[in-house]
């Protein structure tokens, strides 16, 4: 059975019931499906951790221990209780896939443990993945896909955290910290526990957008994303300053190169989304620009054409490339290619 709304989803992995053996959580986003079947994990074992009543099978155990996954599901609890067997995949690997949709049919058929629960944790399962389609088909099988949070259930998970702590947000500083954020969930959640130890746990207060300026300046990689910013931007000055000063604080050169890679990437995907009909601002929000920096960076996606994106890109890798061989001077390369970047940006009129 599919289960695809947000409140029957939460209720499942509270109660999944005596007559579900199994479930599946697939999709893109690995951080939500982690999460997720995390929280069932819990719900079923009363000791996760507990070697005896949970069952860990990886890929490599599949690959290496014929029979593992039906041996931990014929295996029966030594504490008592209901016995739980995680399986983890990376992906859609016809072999695995395969092998654990064999053993699902099996374990909702009742040739293993009835008291057995099969928890699957998969990367993104098309429409032909044999282990989707026999967890559909199956009433005694829950089937969750995990999708990329949308901005509004990240509002939600960054106020619910905050809130366990004992502290909250203001509506506009809750905005620009969202518009921020990845979204992907595990990332999400590691930079919600960083607000949390900036701002102090248990001090009862909402804090501001001028509060978290402290918090958005002690990025690692501040000197060097602004630093890529300026060289998109034509300032051959400021970027060759930016990456000077990034490599005072510690930053190497091939970290330059791969910011300015980043900084690239984001401006393909806004002017891509602005080509299928995005508007400019919303595209750039959904691509995590922050507030303080939208107007210059949408000033370089109206003038970086697509040409000149994949010519930079080719600049990039080569200097990415150079950066790793040995006795490479890759501080200098980075100055080198900042530069090549701040003047093709200036000849489109930046």
């Amino acid at each position: 059975m599919i289960i695809q709304r947000r409140p029957d989803i939460e209720r499942f992995i509270a109660n999944p019931g005596s007559t579900v053996r199994a479930a599946i959580f697939h999709g893109r986003d690995l951080g939500v499906v982690r999460e997720r079947a995390q929280a069932l994990t819990a719900t079923i074992a009363e000791h996760p951790d507990d070697p005896f009543n949970v069952a860990l099978v990886s890929e490599a155990d599949l690959a290496g221990e014929e029979g593992r996954l039906e041996a931990e599901l014929m295996a029966y609890s030594m504490v008592g209780g209901r016995r739980l067997v995680r399986v983890r995949l990376s992906g859609e690997k016809p072999a695995h896939d395969r092998l654990v949709s064999e053993a699902l049919a099996g374990h909702i058929e009742g040739r293993f443990n009835p008291d057995a629960f099969l928890l699957v944790e998969a990367g993104s399962l098309g429409r032909d993945s044999a282990l989707r389609k026999a967890g559909e088909a199956a009433q005694a099988c829950a089937v969750v896909a995990c999708y990329e949070d949308e901005p509004a259930d990240i509002a939600r998970l960054a106020r619910e955290a905050l809130a366990q702590d004992k502290l909250g947000l203001t509506a506009e500083a809750l905005d620009v910290f969202v518009s921020r954020l990845p979204h992907e969930r595990g990332v999400a959640r590691q930079e919600m526990e960083r607000l949390i130890l900036f701002l102090g746990p248990g001090r009862g207060f909402a804090a501001s957008l001028a509060d978290l300026d402290g918090f958005f300046g002690v990025e690692p990689e501040a000197s060097l994303s602004e630093a890529a910013s300026d060289a998109f931007g034509g300032r051959h000055a400021a970027a060759h300053a930016g990456l000077r000063r990034a490599r005072q604080e510690g930053e190497a050169g091939v970290g330059a190169v791969r910011a300015m890679g980043m900084h690239l990437a984001r401006l393909r995907r806004v002017a891509a989304m602005h080509r299928g009909g995005a508007p400019l601002r919303s595209a750039a929000k959904a691509a995590g620009v922050f507030w303080k920096n939208e107007r210059e960076f949408l000033r370089q996606v109206t003038a970086w054409t697509v040409q000149e994106f994949d010519r930079t890109a080719g600049d990039i890798l080569a200097a990415d490339r150079a950066c790793k061989q040995t006795g490479s001077t890759d501080g200098l390369l980075a100055e080198r290619l900042a530069l090549s970047i701040a003047s093709r940006a200036r000849r489109l009129g930046l």
